[in-house]
């Protein structure tokens, strides 16, 4: 009997440095697809082809976007894989679209949200993930649906990289939109690490509603200083709020703590293509034995869109892969998945904001969606 024919499967994974823990999620997330695939009997190549078995070769980036540049290079001419999947955050995706964009190969963008990826003309980029530009979009929204007397937001940001730039503005114009005064503006250098001043500026400037946006140890670093050093707001966003690292950092202290979600396992969403959530669930725990957390979601869901174009398309030309990424219009456990069929921008889906209420996520945001009212004034806040 021949051999079953081998799909390869290719990713840059920061299995160190400082996207290490969201990295080696991603990977996890993308060998549960993979090995989901396998146990099911393969993946199609197409109408005569008998399935094949689908193999992840993965190497370090360790968090740096010049070795993110050489991995994917190695992915693509060395490893010669047929599916290539970007690394985690939006500095890398950019490193490794540039490459797959010279090689003419498709990127399955699954771990890079910032919105300038589809900015700059590439054509062989296709976008998993809500833009940066959209994570909180639904904040202010929120809030003036909770109730009318919040008036005012201060908007804390880090000074590197696109991702809190566009996070900012979209806040800033929803405020303007809205009739929110902006009465705090705050951009810090990705290198501090104390943060009990700009605590004490924001206290003086007296905002209602606080959006806070940086790397990830930045927003620890903000939560932390925000629980010891209490403010009164009705609000308090930090785009990190979701990920477990910020419910370890934090403990009991989570409570009342907004951010964006790109995917909950206790979403409703419709689905027409793939396993269920809760079987993806067990798929993730089963790989990784820990708390699922959204890179390891967002990379399978990647995995399930590769392979829905790949048997849409009948072929593993990039080419045709591109086309029928750009045709196709279908939704997973994961949501919807629609691109613009010229810059590969995922736009048909959008956030979920959940907030921590009594130790565990709850979503609060869109009104469809949501599990519980929000809980405001922020609960971590200062008393009259």
């Amino acid at each position: 009997m021949p051999a079953q024919p081998q799909l390869k499967v290719g990713i840059s994974a920061s299995l160190s440095g400082q996207f290490r823990v969201q990295g080696r999620q991603a990977l996890a997330g993308l060998q549960a697809w993979a090995g989901d695939v396998n146990q099911a009997g393969g993946i199609s190549l197409g109408r005569g082809s008998p399935n094949a078995q689908v193999s992840v070769i993965y190497h370090d980036d360790a968090s740096k976007p010049d070795q993110a540049k050489q991995v994917t290079e190695q992915l693509i001419s060395q490893d010669k894989v047929d599916l290539l999947f970007g690394p985690y955050s939006g500095v890398l995706a950019r490193a490794a679209a540039e490459v797959a964009e010279s090689c003419q190969k498709v990127i399955w963008n699954q771990g890079g949200a910032t919105d300038d990826i589809y900015q700059r003309g590439y054509r062989w980029v296709v976008g998993i993930l809500t833009p940066a530009s959209q994570y909180l979009a639904g904040l202010l929204p929120l809030i003036r649906d909770a109730g009318p007397d919040a008036a005012s937001v201060g908007l804390l940001k880090a000074g590197t990289g696109a991702f809190p730039r566009l996070i900012a503005q979209e806040v800033q114009r929803q405020a303007e939109a809205l009739g929110f005064q902006v009465c705090y503006v705050r951009e810090y250098p990705a290198s501090l690490d104390d943060f009990s001043g700009i605590v004490e500026e924001i206290r003086d400037a007296g905002p209602d509603v606080l959006a806070a946006v940086g790397r990830i140890h930045n927003d620890l670093d903000i939560a932390r200083s925000l629980v010891r050093r209490p403010i009164r707001l009705r609000a308090a966003a930090v785009v990190a709020a979701p990920i477990q690292q910020f419910r370890e950092a934090l403990g009991d202290e989570v409570e009342g703590f907004i951010g964006p979600s790109q995917w909950e396992p206790g979403g409703q969403y419709p689905r027409d293509y793939g396993p269920s959530a809760q079987q993806v669930l067990e798929s993730l725990t089963r790989q990784r034995r820990c708390p699922v957390d959204y890179p390891m979601a967002q990379a399978y869901a990647a995995g399930l869109v590769a392979q829905r174009c790949l048997e849409h398309a009948g072929s593993l030309g990039d080419r045709a892969l591109r086309q029928a990424a750009g045709e196709l219009d279908f939704s997973t456990f994961y949501g919807r998945f629609k691109i613009d069929p010229a810059t590969g921008r995922q736009v048909g889906r959008s956030t979920l904001l959940v907030q921590w209420q009594r130790g565990r996520k709850v979503i609060v945001w869109p009104p469809e969606q949501r599990q519980a009212p929000l809980l405001h004034p922020w609960p971590g806040g200062a008393r009259p």
